[in-house]
């Protein structure tokens, strides 16, 4: 059964300007553990930088992270229907997405990666996904290539490396890839998996 997982409450909003396309995002660890999305960069002690990424969206639109009842909600909705879907832990593929996006449903990489599991654009066409930005299309795809990838490995910390590195590097090092990006990935998500489980 689903278990909703209590956090601080935090939120940011960015807005962007009616004549701007995209902006960069810096995606930060803060003192309390907490992921911090903003357009700025932070020069505090404690605010660990994890990743920058560029944005995109229409003009005028906001993109937002934050821990509202409403878009939890249906992210959660998403998620539990997924897992039922495809035989999965509820609580991995939520740690995937607090990893990958941070519940920011139009985050978007700058290699491309989109949406909350941060498809690819080569595995959001293996799963006929039309809309990356679709919060069911993107969970349900990538819960999809979450399920083959434990099938392929039977060990839930390659299955991670995979998603995050990709299929051939695991291969290549057989075993997860001693890259520092790929490290602190399956590291964090088995993380937030074990917060998301208790």
């Amino acid at each position: 059964m689903f278990k909703k997982v209590a956090t601080t409450a935090f939120s940011a909003l960015l807005v962007l300007p009616s004549a701007c396309l995209a902006t960069e995002l810096f995606i930060y660890t803060a003192p309390t553990g907490e992921r911090v999305v903003t357009d700025r960069p932070i020069n505090l002690a404690g605010y660990e930088l994890e990743e920058s990424k560029i944005s995109a969206g229409k003009a005028g639109t906001a993109l937002r992270y934050q821990d509202n009842d409403k878009n939890r909600q249906l992210i959660d909705r998403h998620i539990r229907n997924a897992a039922y879907l495809y035989d999965m832990d509820s609580a991995l593929i939520k740690a995937v997405i607090k990893q990958e996006s941070a519940f920011n449903i139009r985050a978007r990489s700058n290699k491309g990666a989109t949406g909350l599991m941060q498809l690819m654009p080569a595995t959001a066409a293996r799963y006929k996904v039309k809309d990356l930005y679709d919060p069911k299309q993107n969970i349900y795809a990538g819960t999809q290539h979450l399920r083959y990838l434990l099938y392929q490995y039977d060990d839930l910390k390659l299955a991670l490396a995979a998603y995050n590195a990709g299929e051939g590097a695991v291969a290549r090092f057989g075993g997860v890839p001693p890259y520092p990006e790929t490290i602190n990935y399956v590291a964090k998500v088995m993380g937030w998996y074990q917060a998301y489980r208790n």
